[in-house]
């Protein structure tokens, strides 16, 4: 007998109302010990013929296309943990219900069907809140699915009792408890349908243990098909011709591609568009790739200027949010004019008025464009001033950026170890990259080539969601079977936040190549001689020590060591060059590359603040 066998069979003895202490020991000998702390388990003996609500909880998200589920298994989803396994659903167990939101979120962007994150009830749900506030502001799909208290016990003060459907309710676009048995296909459905439909988002179904452990007879369980995928909605054509009026008659149009184009799968459209049309585009950050990096039309390095001087501005899947500065002055032309294509109608107007509003599916919408620009014959000419203007910036820029990549001194700048990282990895990789200047400046050095490639802070801005996305992100190119490398760059702030999750890409077998860049701090600490100093007084630390410092020189690439694999201390960038060489070699363990960085370094010089603020 194999341990999922035993599992469900000790899982599956009648203990009545007692507790159960659950480990893998226990387990294997089928032994029940008692503990309060491991909360309430009354688990119920089935008869043949009957489900429990685990189960049927597993076989709904089967039946509705669900193929990965991440979570930390405990108390009261032990069992359905099991089982999901049991129908074929591939569990993936994480460190910490954040990284398993992240993960299951981030699957969900990669592959457009929503993965699930399973959590324990109490604090475990909550521990997910922040990956289900994160997916739901990026518009991606997800489903949180949280064990709660049983239901006779609430309200009594019962074990990590909380009211997790009401705080689900303010990062979700549906949150509820399926009331009975029968009920639970349809919930699920439910949940899968309002996570991928219209605008992609989070959704969170509650499972009471005595819900999970209900048993009823199967003939009494209806499980409705496979929701088809989401319908394809056009644009009215008089709103096409309108939108390609308005750039025909534009001195300094501009293309933004945002994330919704790569979630849409729109790169073919787009990249067409582009091509007949020859107008500059500027991707988001999560944007790049759907037409390269390197396509002659990007105009990435002139950000700012084609931003404040644009009079025509297509947005595709992008939002006038704080990452577009609202679209307000200074940051854009205080006459701009929007075409904005969008799933969400509410989306127009949002900051500034819409002038043409295309609203519908991003992919249906731009073959409209592209269409359009095809049969009428036009394109932007290559001689407007506007062109001039743009490869002007941009050449001045990409020179800056230029010299200090080149610049090899030591301890090194974010640009060479960036621009080295970029050099010696798949040109196909898919990027992970957070942090602050190793996310900021990681966007315009490390170019993508193809959709999909980029993962980072996003929309909401995230912290701490590396290793979740480097684990789906694994997982994707591992089925995806055409040995694409994951590469993970992060700050060693950020590297922090999840940091173990390194034994959760060990565990099955993930290739990820973490590369962190080590500043000794949150944007920036000291050097090992200034660090003593400061804490040589006799005063407390916690006056002393800087809030941005962490440990000097802390040699992260151990933790590789500890689970078996390798990690590379770098200094220079023939260390770093000769440790993504030999990371890009191994096929089944992940690495750590620890890069030591200046103290002191910083991006170039922006004209403009990170962010900007709005007219009151």
């Amino acid at each position: 007998m194999n341990l999922t066998n035993r599992l469900l069979l000790s899982s599956n003895n009648h203990v009545g109302a007692q507790f159960q202490r659950v480990s893998w020991r226990k387990f294997h000998t089928a032994t029940v010990a008692l503990s309060p702390r491991d909360g309430p388990v009354p688990m119920t003996s089935r008869k043949e013929g009957e489900l429990d609500g685990a189960t049927i909880l597993a076989k709904s998200l089967k039946s509705q296309g669900v193929e990965y589920v991440f979570g930390v298994m405990g108390i009261p989803v032990v069992e359905a943990s099991i089982i999901l396994q049991r129908v074929g659903i591939k569990y993936i167990g994480t460190r910490n219900e954040q990284a398993a939101c992240y993960a299951a979120q981030a699957h969900g962007y990669l592959t457009g069907t929503p993965a699930v994150c399973m959590t324990v009830s109490g604090p475990g749900m909550l521990h997910a809140m922040g990956g289900l506030a994160n997916a739901q502001v990026n518009c991606w799909p997800l489903i949180l699915i949280g064990g709660s208290t049983e239901r006779p016990q609430e309200q009594l003060g019962a074990f990590q009792e909380t009211l997790q459907v009401e705080a689900a309710r303010l990062f979700t676009k549906f949150s509820a408890r399926p009331p009975t048995l029968q009920r639970i296909p349809a919930y699920v459905a439910k949940a899968v349908r309002f996570s991928s439909y219209g605008r992609p988002g989070a959704t969170y179904l509650d499972f009471p243990g005595d819900l999970l452990n209900e048993t009823i007879q199967e003939t009494q369980i209806e499980f409705p098909p496979k929701l088809p995928p989401p319908p394809q909605c056009l644009a009215p054509e008089a709103e096409i011709n309108r939108a390609l009026e308005l750039l025909r008659t534009a001195e300094r149009p501009l293309v933004v591609v945002g994330k919704g184009a790569a979630y849409g799968r729109a790169e073919k459209h787009i990249q067409d568009f582009i091509r007949s049309s020859d107008l500059p585009f500027l991707p988001s950050a999560m944007g790049k790739g759907l037409v390269p990096d390197e396509h002659p039309n990007c105009v990435s390095p002139a950000r700012s200027l084609v931003l404040q001087k644009a009079d025509v501005v297509v947005l595709l899947g992008a939002r006038l949010n704080w990452m577009l500065h609202f679209g307000q002055p200074p940051r854009f032309n205080p006459n701009v004019k929007i075409i904005q294509v969008d799933i969400e109608p509410e989306e127009f107007h949002n900051s500034i008025p819409t002038e043409v509003n295309l609203s519908g599916d991003i992919n249906s919408i731009t073959g409209q464009l592209f269409k359009a620009v095809s049969d009428s014959r036009w394109s932007f000419p290559r001689n407007k001033k506007w062109w001039e203007e743009i490869q002007k910036k941009v050449e001045s820029n990409k020179k800056t950026v230029a010299a200090m990549s080149n610049d090899s001194s030591l301890p090194l700048n974010y640009y060479a170890a960036l621009s080295c990282i970029r050099k010696n990895i798949p040109e196909n990789s898919i990027i992970v990259n957070e942090g602050a200047n190793t996310m900021d400046i990681g966007r315009n050095v490390l170019l993508n080539n193809h959709p999909r490639c980029r993962l980072d802070a996003g929309t909401y801005g995230t912290m701490g969601l590396g290793l979740g996305f480097s684990t789906a992100a694994a997982l994707y190119c591992q089925d995806e079977g055409q040995g694409r490398r994951v590469v993970c760059v992060q700050g060693d702030s950020a590297f922090g936040f999840g940091g173990m999750e390194i034994e959760t890409l060990f565990r099955y077998k993930l290739p990820v190549t973490t590369v962190i860049i080590n500043n000794n701090g949150i944007y920036g600490g000291v050097d090992s001689t200034e660090w003593n100093n400061l804490r040589s007084e006799k005063e407390h630390l916690g006056i002393l020590t800087p809030t941005s410092c962490l440990t000097p020189q802390v040699r992260y690439e151990k933790i590789a060591e500890v689970c078996g694999g390798k990690g590379y201390y770098c200094e220079n960038l023939e260390q770093l060059k000769a440790a993504l060489e030999e990371s890009n070699k191994e096929t089944e363990k992940p690495t750590i590359i620890n890069v030591m960085i200046s103290t002191n370094a910083e991006r170039k010089k922006q004209e403009f603040s990170w962010s900007s603020g709005i007219k009151n």
